[in-house]
């Protein structure tokens, strides 16, 4: 299967558990590999075919900020369907790092990959 990616998308959204954290944006950045065949794509030189990596990109940000949550693990898991769902993804990994949430680490994060390759 090929692989669709974006890599170090830098979002601004509400994350967070503490109250201090629901009264400001916060910095998120999102690296995504989809699985997808993009052979028909290819074929015709058609972006309809493919997974449009722009739209994808800006609609991540939306849902982060359209489904507020405390924690970076529910994001991750309600973003990763929603991706699924949406685009008939067959396969994913989705990472969300938080920089500097934690003093002397350069960031924290989760990793998911949800769905089979095939």
């Amino acid at each position: 299967m090929d692989k669709v990616f974006i890599k170090g998308l830098s979002i601004q959204t509400t994350i967070g558990f503490y109250a201090w954290e629901k009264e400001i944006k916060q910095t998120l950045v999102i690296d995504l590999a989809m699985g997808w065949h993009i052979a028909a794509a290819a074929e015709q030189d058609e972006l309809a075919k493919t997974l449009d990596y722009a739209k994808i990109s800006e609609e991540i940000e939306q849902f982060a900020n359209d489904n507020p949550v405390d924690l970076i693990e529910t994001l991750a898991e309600r973003l990763a369907h929603y991706l699924m769902q949406s685009y008939h993804i067959p396969w994913l990994k989705l990472a969300i790092n938080k920089p500097n949430a934690v003093h002397n680490a350069q960031t924290v994060g989760v990793e998911i990959e949800r769905g089979q390759q095939a």
